[in-house]
């Protein structure tokens, strides 16, 4: 029996991710719900549930609904906030289109390590915390993206920020 501390592979995370997004939405998870999510064939489904079960991380019976044990609702609620924080990271900072947003991410929540991830949430929090910051930003970085050109305000911009620092008395 594998043991729930090993590392799962990419694909195993992925039928994690959506047994936990099944159960949040249908409150229940088949086989057949699986496979449709991820475009996949039930017997693959059925070997993935067969390797979660062994790790302890759900709770698989053939012709049973699947459920996530306290351990797997852990590691997927973790997988889940790595997907949100990337893809948010990609829309809402590098202004993706929300589609590839979320394909991207699920593509590289596998490699990037839960520290880097934090990383990316706290910019976005502080982003939209900053009053000098802000997301303003971010929506001349999407028009800038679409058009390829200087939004035009960059030379304000500086100079706004310049004139707001404190004026040094002894200059």
């Amino acid at each position: 029996m594998a043991s729930a501390s090993q590392p799962l592979s990419s694909s195993l995370e992925d039928y994690l991710e959506a047994i936990y997004r099944l159960l949040e939405q249908d409150d229940v998870a088949r086989v057949k719900d699986i496979a449709a999510r991820l475009g996949v064939r039930s017997a693959s489904v059925t070997g993935a549930l067969h390797a979660l079960s062994d790790r302890g991380l759900v709770n698989y019976a053939p012709y049973d609904a699947i459920t996530l044990t306290c351990t797997g609702a852990s590691v997927a609620r973790e997988m889940v906030r790595r997907h949100e924080a990337l893809r948010d990271f990609f829309m809402k900072v590098l202004a993706v289109d929300p589609r590839k947003a979320d394909d991207t991410a699920c593509r590289v929540e596998h490699a990037v390590p839960p520290d880097i991830i934090d990383r990316f949430v706290a910019f976005m929090h502080f982003a939209a915390a900053c009053p000098r910051v802000g997301f303003e930003w971010a929506e001349r970085f999407a028009a800038y993206c679409r058009h390829g050109e200087d939004p035009g305000r960059c030379r304000e911009c500086i100079q706004e920020a310049l004139d707001s620092l404190p004026k040094d008395s002894n200059a």
